[in-house]
């Protein structure tokens, strides 16, 4: 028994001293599960569906570019399409990380006036940066949906790929309006009064 304490306490250094470990697909299929496992509110879920999107663009991006400047560096050439398509993966990128800190309620804040006043102070004031929040990323949504009316009505297409433009347009008012949804849910769920002690839920007020 201690041998194999011995041997978890030095697995668990190695990982933390930054060793490689072997990423098998019994290790993949856990996380799999683990994602896809039905107590996993559906809020949380789409958290997580957000942030695995934004790791995915930045995936993408990164081989793009990496790609381009091989190409680049080898035979005095790049690829023009990559500009257009690395710009649209930075946006979709941008805008995911954005809806999932929006949920997590971690975007960066000027923390000497939040945490310099009382609980009160700070209620308010995060109730009013998400409010803000919600009322720009709302203007944000009803632009982009207009842009893509027009990007629809007139058939535009991309300088580069000719790919119709309301390709990359389409997921930007959704995007939007998710952050404006979860900015406006972090205002209601700041303007509830706090619960008196021992309390669970707002039912169990009398």
């Amino acid at each position: 028994d201690q041998a194999v304490v011995g041997q978890e306490k030095a697995r668990a250094t190695e990982g933390e001293l930054g060793f490689p470990k072997l990423v098998t697909c019994v290790t993949i299929s856990q996380r799999l599960k683990t994602f896809l496992e039905t107590g996993m509110s559906p809020s949380t879920r789409l958290r997580e569906i957000e942030g695995h999107l934004a790791v995915a663009c930045m995936v993408l991006l990164v081989i793009i570019t990496l790609g381009n400047v091989l190409v680049r560096y080898f035979s005095d050439q790049s690829f023009a399409w990559t500009e257009e398509v690395s710009v649209f993966l930075m946006v979709v990128m941008t805008f995911a990380g954005a809806a999932s800190v929006a949920a997590r309620d971690q975007h960066i804040r000027i923390e000497f006036f939040y945490e310099s006043g009382s609980l009160e102070r700070q209620r308010v004031l995060k109730i009013f940066s998400a409010c803000v929040t919600a009322i720009f990323f709302a203007l944000l949504t009803y632009l982009f949906v207009r842009a893509l009316a027009d990007e629809l009505k007139y058939e535009e297409t991309t300088m580069g790929l000719g790919w119709p433009r309301w390709w990359f347009t389409a997921w930007l008012p959704p995007l939007c309006a998710l952050i404006t949804l979860r900015a406006l849910f972090s205002a209601w769920r700041s303007a509830e009064p706090a619960l008196p002690t021992g309390l669970e839920s707002p039912t169990d007020i009398p």
